[in-house]
C-alpha cells in the first residue's frame, strides 16, 4: 500500500533469518514459485517482518515480491472506515476484503506467469488503482496480512501472535490518520481479535509475544 510506514526491528531481522534457514532447501527444490504467508493483528509486524524475510532471502539470491491484504479491500481506507461505521456486518475477510483477487494473482503467479495485475491502495490519496507486476526471476511471493492464513495456495503460514493492546506503540509510529486515538477503531481491533483468535492453529510457524519463533511440527 503507498504511503504506509515501514520501520524495521531487530526481531523482524532475527526472525526473518530463522525462517528463511528452515525452509530455504524447500524453496529451492520446489519447481514452482514458493508462497509464504504472515498474519496477525493491527500493528502487529506483518509488513516488517514480510520485508525482512524479502531481505533475508535477497541475501540466498532469491528475488521475492510482496503483496500485502492492504491492497484488496474493496473500498478505499476511508470509504472503508465509513462503512464499517454505518454497517455492523461490513468487518472480516470474506466480506470487505477481495481474497477472490488475492487468490488469483497467486494460483497465476505458481502456475507461471511473467505479470499479474492487482489492486494497488493510495492511503493518503484514498483510492485504489491498477498496477502491473512483472514476476520475470521472482521465486517466492510473500502474502502478508490480517487474515492471509486463510488463502489456500499457501507453501508456509506465519502467524504473529501479538494482540491489538500490546502493538500501542507500533501503531502510533505507523500513525495511520488518527487510528490509536479513535474508540470506534479498537473496537474493531478487538472483534478482528476475536475472527483471528484460532488462525495461528493454521500455521506453520508462531511469532510469540515476545519475540520467539516456534516451529509447529
Amino acid at each position: 500500500m503507498k504511503g504506509d510506514i515501514i520501520l524495521l526491528q531487530e526481531w523482524h531481522i532475527s526472525i526473518a533469518k530463522a525462517i528463511v534457514a528452515d525452509i530455504i532447501d524447500q524453496i529451492k527444490s520446489k519447481q514452482s514459485r514458493y508462497v509464504i504467508s504472515i498474519a496477525g493483528e493491527s500493528g502487529s509486524g506483518k509488513s516488517e517482518t514480510a520485508l525482512a524475510v524479502s531481505n533475508e532471502l535477497a541475501n540466498y539470491g532469491i528475488k521475492t515480491i510482496v503483496l500485502g491484504q492492504d491492497d484488496y479491500f474493496f473500498l478505499p481506507p476511508k470509504m472503508n472506515s465509513a462503512k464499517r461505521r454505518e454497517d455492523s456486518d461490513w468487518l472480516g475477510p470474506h466480506v470487505e476484503v477481495n481474497f477472490d483477487m488475492f487468490e488469483k494473482n497467486l494460483v497465476d503467479a505458481i502456475n507461471g506467469k511473467s505479470e499479474i495485475e492487482k489492486p494497488i491502495v493510495d492511503y493518503n490519496a484514498n483510492t485504489i488503482e491498477t498496477q502491473q507486476i512483472i514476476l520475470d526471476g521472482v521465486k517466492v511471493v510473500i502474502a502478508e496480512g490480517t487474515y492471509t492464513s486463510l488463502l489456500k495456495h499457501v507453501d508456509k503460514k506465519i502467524f504473529i501472535k501479538r494482540n491489538w493492546l500490546k502493538t500501542l506503540e507500533d501503531r502510533k509510529k505507523r500513525n495511520r490518520g488518527n487510528e490509536v486515538n479513535d474508540p470506534f477503531t479498537e473496537q474493531i481491533l478487538a472483534i478482528e481479535h476475536k475472527i483471528i483468535a484460532g488462525h495461528k492453529q493454521l500455521a506453520d510457524f508462531v511469532v510469540s509475544d515476545e519475540y520467539e519463533l516456534t516451529r509447529v511440527d
